[in-house]
């Protein structure tokens, strides 16, 4: 038991007859045993093992240190050249024609300048949003301050159009076109408040409003066309104003009440969104202003779905006049009534701002500029 141990072969020897007995074997025997296993040749190097006896190894197993390592291709049958060729940029036009690439998410990563609060419009066609819209930006310029296009935006010279011709129009009394199908007006402003408390600060205003036949495509739980729906999708701070023409309200109760139940199935917590419902054309109704009480019993009664959304989720309403229409021309205004606009400017901005926009300013700021301090 005090011997070394012996290695085991499992090979067959030189000498297959000779048996190792363990109380005879010197040491000088186990050397020659080993000595018989070893290869012939003491300075070829070991050949690596291969499981199959009948292939044979035609290539060198040498790696040249030189040679940069190349990457494997899954076809034994290209050609050197190609195997050498590395994949880049360059070689896309190589591909198959049959390659299909794997499309992003639609329209999500294509919004540009999310630095701004964007303001939605919702409503079908002939229901007044771009009237509204041109409206509210009015009153912004003549009543609150100065809005203008952000700088360096890419749609900052159509949007400086766009506002030309709104002011121009409204001030003239004539209402604005209605918006082309499948395709989004956006407006990238800045609005800078007269007020001068400092409390009362600027902010990016996006505007968007879209045809009236793009939201009737959600009826029945169809989709938006790409166009709309990449904003609705975005992680953006986003502002609702649902618009239903008191004509036509009973009408457009369940499309409204789809469009609350899609912004809740893209994530939307209702309960926390800038939303409000507008009932346009309040003009139509022989008033110019009517009370909380009748604005409430004509929602209720002609959108009861929606009204019920609005009392469930805490959401808020209005109405909407611009003032008198032309009996003969409903595009023409005869009397031009801002009231309704600076109400719903005035909630639009303290909704994004977090304070009135006719802030009165705090107790110092009384006291300094009563004596004259800015």
């Amino acid at each position: 038991m005090s011997d070394e141990l012996k290695p085991l072969f499992f090979g067959e020897t030189n000498n297959t007859n000779d048996k190792i007995d363990d109380s005879k074997t010197s040491s000088s025997e186990n050397e020659n045993n080993l000595e018989s296993v070893s290869p012939d040749n003491n300075d070829e190097e070991l050949k690596p093992l291969f499981f199959n006896n009948d292939e044979e190894r035609t290539e060198s197993t040498e790696i040249n240190e030189q040679e940069e390592l190349r990457p494997l291709f899954g076809s034994s049958n290209q050609s050197t050249e190609e195997k050498n060729h590395h994949f880049s940029g360059s070689t896309l036009s190589d591909l198959p024609d049959d390659f299909v690439p794997i499309q992003r998410a639609e329209g999500v990563a294509e919004i540009k300048n999310k630095n701004s609060n964007f303001v939605f419009f919702f409503g079908t066609s002939a229901s007044g949003k771009s009237v509204i819209l041109s409206s509210m930006l009015y009153a912004l310029r003549s009543r609150f301050g100065v809005i203008r296009p952000q700088v360096g935006t890419p749609n900052s010279r159509e949007s400086m159009v766009l506002l030309s011709d709104f002011f121009e129009n409204i001030s003239r009394g004539i209402l604005p076109e209605r918006t082309t199908r499948d395709q989004v007006t956006r407006m990238d402003l800045v609005f800078e408040p007269n007020n001068k408390s400092k409390k009362v600060k600027p902010i990016n205003l996006t505007f968007l409003e879209t045809a009236g036949e793009n939201h009737n495509e959600i009826r029945r739980g169809g989709q938006y066309h790409s166009s709309v729906s990449q904003y609705l999708k975005a992680d953006i701070p986003i502002t609702f104003l649902l618009v239903t023409g008191i004509n036509s309200a009973h009408q457009e109760d369940s499309l409204l009440s789809e469009f609350l139940f899609l912004l809740e199935n893209e994530g939307r917590n209702l309960r926390n969104i800038n939303l409000i419902l507008v009932i346009s054309k309040w003009d139509l109704s022989g008033t110019q202003k009517p009370t909380s009480e009748d604005l409430d019993f004509f929602v209720k009664e002609r959108l009861p779905m929606t009204y019920q959304f609005l009392e469930t989720k805490g959401l808020p309403k209005t109405y909407y006049t611009i003032g008198q229409l032309d009996k003969n021309n409903q595009n023409k205004i005869n009397s031009l009534n801002l009231d309704s606009a600076e109400n719903l400017s005035k909630w639009l901005y303290k909704s994004i701002a977090g304070i009135k926009l006719d802030y009165e300013g705090s107790m110092i700021e009384q006291l300094k500029w009563s004596i004259g301090l800015k």
